[in-house]
């Protein structure tokens, strides 16, 4: 892809899943990466694997002073930042409307809204300090675009994202800044790893994701393609844009025979989930 080789990307969450698909895709393009993740140890493994400069530190994306030390980082490894792929995120319980506790709320939106506004912001900063533009791009979800009664927190947040995404790409737009976003599907991750036996966790995520006209879930590497094509120069004509990589669920009509209407027990799911 056009305009990859020889950037510097931070990629935020990468130590497995989409995250790590996308440091390799980029490494893999010609960019130098820089892993961010909470888990050093895996982010240095990762930097040591690809097969371009890179390296891997430690943040917490939900501090100020912690995303502000990657980006120092970064820049004195490289000099200087191109691209952003700010992906970290995590999913919060799957506790009911009534029963999610507010700290878990706040430490979802912590991540996953403010980790993304740091982030952003934190690009724009380097981007202005270096007298050059860059491309951004935010990992939404398909919680961005519909709803459901679980993963309440996690929805909210990505809707949130959503917003920040077009904020940010009005702001960019003139400075020759742009920002885009992918919007997942199911994409069977370590997201979801702590959750093995709850209904709409890991272990139904093939089973659910046969209902996508596509009929199979989705890899990391599907959304790491769609995130290089928009960092690069390829898409040197789209901002703004949240870009569905999902096999298609966002455009089923659930009320149709194809969509599987009358397909799913709704009668056992509201009397697990409301008693």
């Amino acid at each position: 892809m056009r305009g990859l080789a020889g950037r510097v990307a931070v990629v935020t969450g990468a130590a497995g899943g989409i995250g790590a698909a996308t440091a390799r895709r980029l490494a893999e393009e010609g960019a130098n990466v820089v892993a961010v993740d909470l888990d050093l140890d895996r982010v240095r493994d990762l930097a040591a694997s690809l097969p371009s400069p890179s390296i891997g530190v430690r943040a917490d994306v939900s501090a100020e002073d912690e995303v502000a030390a990657y980006v120092e980082a970064a820049v004195a490894r490289f000099g200087r930042i191109d691209l952003h792929h700010l992906n970290a995120g995590i999913p919060g319980s799957f506790a009911t409307l009534p029963d999610l506790p507010v700290a878990e709320f706040d430490r979802v939106m912590a991540v996953n809204v403010r980790g993304v506004f740091l982030g952003v912001r934190a690009a724009f900063r380097q981007y202005a300090a270096q007298g050059s533009a860059g491309n951004i791009v935010l990992t939404g979800s398909i919680g961005s675009l519909r709803g459901s009664a679980d993963l309440l927190a996690y929805q909210t947040s990505k809707h949130a994202v959503v917003g920040l995404l077009r904020g940010a790409a009005m702001y960019g737009g003139p400075l020759g800044v742009r920002v885009n976003a992918v919007a997942p599907g199911i994409v069977p991750t370590d997201l979801f790893a702590a959750t093995p036996d709850v209904a709409g966790g890991k272990d139904d995520m093939s089973r659910r994701a046969s209902s996508t006209p596509l009929r199979r879930a989705g890899t990391g590497e599907d959304v790491a393609g769609v995130v290089a094509f928009l960092l690069s120069d390829d898409a040197a004509y789209m901002t703004g844009e949240l870009v569905s990589v999902d096999g298609g669920a966002s455009i089923v009509s659930t009320v149709r025979p194809s969509g599987g209407a009358g397909a799913w027990n709704f009668e056992a799911y509201d009397r697990a989930l409301y008693g």
